[in-house]
């Protein structure tokens, strides 16, 4: 008597278990074998299923990849903006740096015949 009851609930909580399962695994969206329907409505509609599936899938994907290529232009944008202010700060360094050595030059002047050599050490 035991053994039947036992033997009743593991079968009763074994069903509960696996039927909710099975429900579930029906109710996930996805590719489907249409070969193994046996109707051509069954099979028509399997495949319509899958059709549908597919374009959503792609719609999904095609939106995704968008927004991917928006963002990668925005990204682009910003760093050629970057790249053109030290593009300008590197030219402004430069002349700078031009209007610099030109400035050294004028204030040395050349060396002449008439400039006077420097005393040697120990020379009378």
């Amino acid at each position: 008597m035991i053994v039947r009851i036992a033997l009743v609930a593991s079968l009763a909580l074994l069903s509960a278990v696996l039927i909710p399962a099975a429900a579930m695994a029906q109710d996930v969206p996805g590719i489907e074998i249409c070969t193994v329907e046996k109707t051509m409505e069954r099979r028509t509609s399997c495949l319509q299923s899958n059709v549908d599936f597919l374009q959503k899938t792609i719609g999904k994907l095609a939106v995704d990849h968008q927004q991917k290529l928006d963002a990668a232009r925005a990204q682009i944008e910003g760093l050629k903006a970057t790249v053109a202010a030290l593009q300008k700060t590197v030219d402004e360094l430069q002349a700078a740096q031009k209007k610099t050595a030109e400035a050294q030059k004028k204030a040395e002047p050349p060396p002449g015949k008439d400039a006077v050599p420097a005393a040697k050490p120990g020379a009378k």
